[in-house]
């Protein structure tokens, strides 16, 4: 289990370090945190937690105005071009131990972080105090980049700072200026593999898994126009191109999957069959044939859940005091 809040500010308390703490309700984006903190004369960061294809991790911990091109970024790590991407969410709890909202330098406390490497905004240090997350999106804490320093140091961890808005040539005779900051071992996470969050720019659609009902000769009983409508529009296999933003959509698109199984197995054969029983089989059926779609729904929702939180982190910039 990793650390806690509560345990990450007792160890800054013991390394000496000062700092000020503020309380606020949950915030998944840098924009609602400026709600509660954005006066209170400490700069907002963003934090981005980032994988390559060889599954190596990455925290890049900016100036919320900071802009980060990925694609650049990868080019100067020696990736080429689009070898970074956002990390599955699922990582955030295996390796940083932290919920969704709450990527923070301070998770690399965490010894499941370790071969995460870390790149810290070089607008920190002309700053007089930053504010970051201890582990947990319903608190916010300021300090200055000595003593955020002090604290890397503690845990084994030699501070970087990069100009992430730099765009330096990459060639033969141009090495990556960034390579050295790629880490030297990989992190698998074998059963989230493939579970990746899209990328910022992503608004392709998702096809969820094809559970076609088989074929079955008996008549069946007749089925109103409106729900032959629902039932035709789930049997396609492939989930709508929505974004799932609102919450309602989400529980729509659920119900019309319910509904048109729950239609396909109410048949005058099936009926004589099990009499009774009915409901049981139904039940077993929604579970057997529902279970990777609804599955494919959830991740959906949480994906643009976290790329929202992302969006708003590139691309808000709060009007400074």
């Amino acid at each position: 289990m990793g650390y806690t809040k509560d345990q990450l500010l007792v160890r800054l308390q013991e390394l000496q370090i000062e700092f000020s703490k503020y309380e606020h309700p949950v915030v998944l984006t840098v924009e609602a945190q400026a709600k509660y903190v954005g006066n209170v004369g400490a700069s907002l960061s963003k934090n981005l937690f980032l994988k390559d294809k060889k599954q190596r991790f990455y925290i890049v911990s900016a100036l919320v105005d900071t802009k980060v091109d990925l694609k650049v970024l990868s080019q100067r790590l020696g990736l080429g071009k689009g070898g970074l991407r956002m990390a599955p969410e699922e990582a955030l709890g295996e390796i940083l131990q932290v919920p969704l909202g709450c990527v923070t330098p301070f998770a690399l406390i965490n010894e499941s972080a370790r071969h995460v490497s870390l790149l810290l905004d070089q607008g920190f240090k002309s700053q007089q105090r930053c504010l970051f997350h201890p582990l947990s999106n319903d608190t916010s804490i300021s300090l200055n980049t000595i003593s955020l320093d002090t604290f890397l140091k503690s845990i084994g961890r030699d501070p970087t700072y990069v100009d992430l808005e730099a765009n330096p040539k990459v060639g033969k005779d141009q090495p990556p200026d960034l390579a050295a900051l790629v880490p030297a071992d990989s992190i698998v996470l074998p059963e989230f593999a493939e579970a990746a969050l899209p990328s910022e720019r992503s608004n392709e659609s998702h096809a969820a898994i094809d559970v076609k009902p088989k074929a079955v000769k008996a008549k069946a009983v007749k089925i109103p126009a409106t729900a032959e409508k629902v039932k035709d529009k789930s049997s396609t296999g492939v989930l709508p191109s929505i974004s799932f933003t609102d919450a309602g959509q989400f529980v729509e698109e659920i119900l019309d999957k319910t509904s048109a199984v729950l239609l396909s197995e109410i048949r005058e054969d099936t009926l004589e069959k099990h009499g009774d029983q009915l409901g049981a089989v139904v039940s077993d059926t929604f579970r057997k044939r529902l279970s990777s779609e609804l599955k494919n729904l959830a991740i959906m929702f949480k994906n643009t859940a976290y790329t929202e939180g992302f969006h708003a982190g590139t691309h808000h910039q709060p009007k400074r005091p």
